[in-house]
């Protein structure tokens, strides 16, 4: 599913230049230079510089003074347009360059000179002041002639001296192969394993028999030892591999390693503290997503930003948001909530599912055998509203919350009760960019009959949830529930336009049956009507089998109904079918886990991973955890609990996918603030930050100049510009949020 779509902005949309087109050369030509003038010997011609930035020749190099104040990279820059690019042909692009004083940092890219301003390449080095020299090679994702080199050179409090020599973009290289470094062969989860839990890892190796195979504590002692099984050719990696079970091994501790077939894995614990840890801090990452608010240095040391999007310049802000030309003519207070992922966006039919799962995480801990709800409890996440009684995973939630009832139509309008599908930017905007200095004006989107029901069923959701603590909001969020439920009805056939996604993701559904029957439960279980309880024994998507191999997320929500119908007490006739379904789909994941080479219940057709696979796994492993809630059977505690080892290392590319987790993990996710990557002055992605992981399809044109003709596992590049393989969301963390919570009670 094609989630979003995030163009990164050049600079020749800031500049007005006429454009003459070049003939392209031949796929596969001899090499070429594209860049004109890269020597600069007698002119700086065709070169340009923007507003404020004086350039001239001195001692055969292009020097430009670089003004200081400015707020961005591409506020200050010099380049060349009119540059020819042809698909799939390699480049090497190349410069030599210094800084006086030493120490800034240019973004240097090559890109669209012309909407939608999209960067094929970019690279950020720190400069010295006498002259290092850059070069770089990647693969044109598209045939062009208005093309652009680019050297950005704006963010900087005070003025400084860039010069530049030796430019050349050479066409026709040889391109340079992509190999990921996965280090030692042995994959294991380099965070923790319980001590009472599964513990396996994964050997890449060529040979086929069995391996002996030794688990070795911090002091180098052997504590365990035994032999391999192995597994043949892994389909999702390529690789051929052996599965290790040492799972009789309970003694916790620190700093253990795996050694086999000469290889030495990387360090793990076996202890349930790290997802304690994790539990806090996969759901901390609200807080530095909110919208409206400023983020607060004592409550997340080196994360503090000045509140985004309230009107306060140069914001267009969301305190009074027009709707698109054509679409209504009112304005919404739309303050608030969390911004969707990297950008600036905020969409409530991803901030739906997201709600809900953050929500049905303090749920599940309320209702769960093994479920502890103190561990989300009023002070746990260093949140603003700390102190004031209610369990701060519902403070945090009911940000979000606050912002999906604003964005309801109000009365007297056309489609009244319905939900806008989203407020974006008009545009897309560069990376890196705070919230505060966003400068585009603001949109909502025509309403939707899939956000109308993400709306009813998060509000009817948050009524139970917050009744004890607030009968005022409960019965406020109620009430919207109730009329975005009739809306809903009276407009059943409201689509988002798969069309618009200039400024944000698009998120397009065009089937809400499952949307309707989640809505449906959740008013259900928090009314006992008879009119919800008719419609979910009427629906189809009541009896249909929707634990499918991709399992569920924001186009996919009939789980979301059919997982609370099976948990929160209710007397809905038949619920012993209700709760079996959710049985039989979690055997289906524990089929698939046991076996996948490298024990996760995830297996698409064809090994094609989706968008946020890191995600769709660990949703599938919530469906195994409530088998084991509804059950108490060990097999599914152990398959959710082992579901988590692919997340945090035991994978193809030995990697964790979660930032500060694991010795090598994801930390520079697409994102236009947490963007240390491009900006050293800002923070990289704060600890417990899911990556949305391998993506079959690679639609950005970072991942596409890398990885064309990956295999399943290896559709990822830890690259801020890979926005398809390597971006983070609200509802990716949420799955994230719910896992750790329930592995954390399981210890």
């Amino acid at each position: 599913m094609n989630r979003r779509r995030t163009a990164l902005l050049s600079l020749a949309g800031l500049l007005a230049s006429a454009l003459t087109a070049l003939p392209a050369a031949p796929a596969g030509a001899e090499e070429a230079e594209q860049v004109r003038n890269g020597t600069f010997d007698t002119t700086t011609d065709p070169w340009w510089a923007s507003a404020g930035v004086t350039t001239g020749l001195s001692e055969g190099r292009l020097c430009a003074d670089v003004p200081g104040g400015t707020a961005h990279r591409w506020d200050a820059a010099v380049g060349q347009n009119d540059i020819t690019l042809v698909k799939g042909e390699s480049y090497r692009f190349t410069f030599t360059a210094s800084g006086s004083p030493a120490g800034h940092v240019v973004r240097a890219i090559v890109g669209l000179s012309v909407t939608p301003y999209d960067t094929y390449f970019e690279m950020t080095p720190q400069l010295g002041v006498f002259g290092d020299t850059y070069s770089y090679t990647f693969t044109s994702p598209v045939d062009t002639s208005q093309g652009q080199v680019g050297l950005q050179l704006g963010g900087s409090a005070d003025p400084w001296r860039f010069c530049v020599d030796d430019v050349s973009l050479l066409g026709g290289v040889a391109p340079e192969p992509y190999e990921p470094d996965t280090g030692p062969r042995v994959r294991v989860n380099q965070v923790a394993y319980l001590p009472s839990g599964p513990k396996n890892a994964t050997l890449v190796t060529e040979a086929t028999g069995k391996l002996p195979w030794r688990l070795k504590d911090a002091d180098g002692r052997v504590v365990r030892q035994g032999t391999t099984v192995p597994r043949g050719v892994d389909g999702s990696s390529g690789q051929n591999v052996h599965s290790v079970d040492f799972g009789a091994h309970r003694q916790r501790g620190t700093g253990y390693t795996l050694v086999v077939d000469g290889e030495t894995s990387r360090p793990f614990d076996i202890d349930a503290s790290a997802y304690e840890r994790l539990r806090l801090d996969s759901a901390k990452y609200y807080y530095t997503q909110r919208s409206g608010i400023e983020i607060r240095d004592d409550l997340r040391p080196g994360y503090a930003r000045p509140a985004g999007h309230v009107d306060v310049a140069p914001n267009r802000g969301d305190g009074e948001v027009p709707c698109q030309p054509g679409v209504c003519d009112y304005t919404l207070d739309v303050t608030g909530g969390w911004y969707d992922a990297g950008d600036h966006g905020k969409y409530v039919v991803n901030g739906g599912i997201s709600t809900w799962e953050v929500l049905s995480t303090y749920e599940r801990a309320r209702h769960a055998r093994t479920g502890q709800a103190d561990r989300l409890g009023d002070g746990t996440l260093d949140i603003p509203e700390s102190g004031n009684g209610v369990p701060d995973i519902l403070d945090e939630a009911r940000w979000e919350l606050e912002f999906l009832l604003k964005m309801q139509v109000p009365e007297g309008e056309p489609l009244a009760g319905m939900a806008h599908h989203k407020i974006h930017d008009e545009q897309w905007t560069g990376l890196p960019l705070l919230p505060s200095d966003d400068p585009q004006r603001r949109e909502l989107h025509p309403p939707s009959t899939a956000a109308t029901l993400n709306l009813a069923a998060t509000a009817a959701q948050a009524a139970r949830l917050y009744r004890s603590y607030d009968r005022e909001f409960a019965a406020r969020t109620l009430a919207a529930a109730r009329t975005a439920w009739t809306a809903a009805l009276a407009h059943p056939q409201e689509y988002a336009s798969p069309d618009d996604g200039t400024g944000g993701g698009a998120y397009p559904d065009d089937q809400v049956g499952d949307e309707f029957y989640w809505a449906a439960a959740e008013l259900y279980l928090t009314t006992g009507e008879r009119q919800f309880e008719r419609y979910i024994l009427n629906s189809p998507v009541h009896t249909a089998d929707i634990f499918g191999p991709l399992g569920f997320d924001w186009s996919r929500t009939a789980a979301a109904g059919r997982l609370d119908l099976a948990t929160v007490p209710n007397a809905l006739p038949g619920r012993d079918k209700v709760r079996s379904s959710v049985v039989k789909g979690a055997d289906r994941y524990l089929a698939t886990l046991r076996a996948h080479p490298y024990g996760m219940p995830y297996a698409p057709e064809d090994h094609v991973y989706d968008w946020g696979s890191s995600h769709q796994v660990l949703n599938n492993a919530v469906v195994l955890a409530t088998a084991h809630d509804l059950t108490g059977a060990a097999k599914y505690r152990d398959g959710a609990l082992q579901s988590m080892d692919y997340i945090l290392g035991r994978n193809a590319l030995n990697i964790s996918y979660v930032t500060g987790y694991g010795e090598v993990n994801a930390h520079n996710q697409h994102s236009r603030w947490y963007a240390r990557q491009l900006d050293p002055a800002l923070p990289n992605p704060p600890a417990g930050t899911l990556s949305g992981g391998p993506n079959s399809s690679i639609q950005d044109p970072y991942a596409q100049s890398k990885l064309q003709g990956c295999v399943g596992q290896f559709c990822f590049i830890d690259d801020i510009q890979s926005w398809s393989t390597n971006e983070h969301t609200v509802n990716w963390n949420a799955a994230l949020t719910r896992m750790a919570s329930f592995v954390a009670d399981q210890g």
